[in-house]
């Protein structure tokens, strides 16, 4: 049987081998050369530490902060593929319509494949004029729209949600001082994306909370000038992270709420809104097929009458957006999905006589 003494030394044991594992990670690791010499010194002095008693909350949060600093992708990028014929596929692909909105980012891609064509040796670096800013209704296609440029420059995607955002650290991160500090939303974005260049979409830059407009707006100013985002500083982290290749995308519901020194660093698109007609087409042949694929429903199980479609837009007698467009026909076809199993229905028809027994209840 172990003595006490033996079981105390155990753990410490256990921890100078996790530090000794982490000082192998740092030495393998592409990081930033004196950031990693900070860290390092870090070990060093946890490790000499350790020799003199158990410290286990300063190792977890030296551990945690190299691990963060080891996530960062402070060189892997991502190579941009600036097809304009593949981009224009992917957009129709996604979107009905909106061929204003479509060609305004053809011409934005143009652009970037302008700068690459002169600079092949040199990588995409945010400009004043790089910053698109979608406004327009919930449901108007504003994220799916980031998502797709993302997807047609073969980028990683990442949405960092401002709506009822109260507190600049969210976006800067928490000095490591405080108990449960992380980095903030902008660093983790880089982390799940893997990349130094992906897409980021600021969303709903107009809804923040109020009271915090002035602070949170000075980050975002720090975040899309190209003067300053190269050097972002997250508390946290604590060290400048470049930010010059990502390409951020925002949108806002109205521009309102924006202040004068923000908007001077956007490029404004409006969202059109979607005519009746439109949004049929959008209801029949883009989310119905996806929501076909969602719920798991075959679709020789289940037929909706062209006369139905015109009812789907307007289920319960007044306009309804894209989304509430997209939630009803979920809506129908999980009540159809009921019926296939608990009824074994070989087919459910969806026709103007009956399709308010399937609506769901909002």
């Amino acid at each position: 049987m172990p003595t006490a003494k033996e079981k105390d030394q155990e753990p410490q044991e256990s921890t100078l081998l996790e530090i000794s594992a982490l000082s192998e990670k740092l030495e393998k690791a592409h990081l930033p050369d004196d950031l990693k010499e900070t860290a390092k010194e870090t070990l060093v002095r946890l490790n000499r530490a350790m020799t003199h008693g158990v410290y286990q909350q300063d190792y977890e949060q030296a551990a945690k902060y190299i691990d963060w600093i080891l996530k960062i992708p402070w060189a892997a990028r991502s190579t941009d593929n600036l097809d304009l014929k593949a981009a224009k596929t992917i957009l129709d692909k996604s979107h009905w319509g909106l061929e204003s909105v479509k060609n305004r980012i053809l011409e934005y891609l143009s652009v970037l494949k302008l700068h690459q064509e002169k600079d092949s040796d040199k990588v995409f670096k945010t400009t004043r004029a790089s910053i698109l800013c979608f406004v327009g209704l919930p449901g108007s296609g504003k994220t799916s729209f980031a998502a797709s440029i993302a997807e047609s420059l073969g980028r990683k995607f990442g949405r960092i949600a401002m709506g009822g955002m109260s507190n600049p650290m969210l976006l800067r991160g928490q000095p490591r001082t405080l108990p449960q500090a992380e980095p903030g939303t902008v660093v983790r974005s880089l982390v799940r994306a893997g990349t130094k260049n992906p897409v980021i979409l600021l969303d709903e830059i107009d809804s923040i909370a109020e009271g915090a407009e002035s602070d949170i707006m000075g980050v975002l100013l720090e975040l899309l000038d190209p003067e300053q985002n190269f050097a972002f500083t997250d508390y946290y982290i604590n060290y400048p992270v470049d930010l010059s290749e990502v390409l951020f995308i925002a949108s806002a519901n109205r521009m309102g709420n924006i202040t004068s020194a923000v908007m001077d660093r956007l490029e404004i698109i409006i969202m059109p809104r979607y005519t009746d007609e439109d949004k049929m087409k959008i209801a029949r042949d883009y989310l119905y097929p996806r929501e076909l694929v969602a719920t798991g429903v075959d679709s020789a199980k289940v037929k909706f009458s062209e006369e139905v479609w015109p009812l789907m837009i307007k289920p319960f007698g007044y306009e309804i957006d894209i989304r509430n467009i997209q939630r009803t026909i979920n809506g129908v076809l999980r009540k159809v999905a009921r019926k296939i199993v608990e009824e074994n229905a070989q087919l459910v028809e969806i026709t103007p006589e009956n399709y308010r027994d399937f609506l769901p209840q909002w």
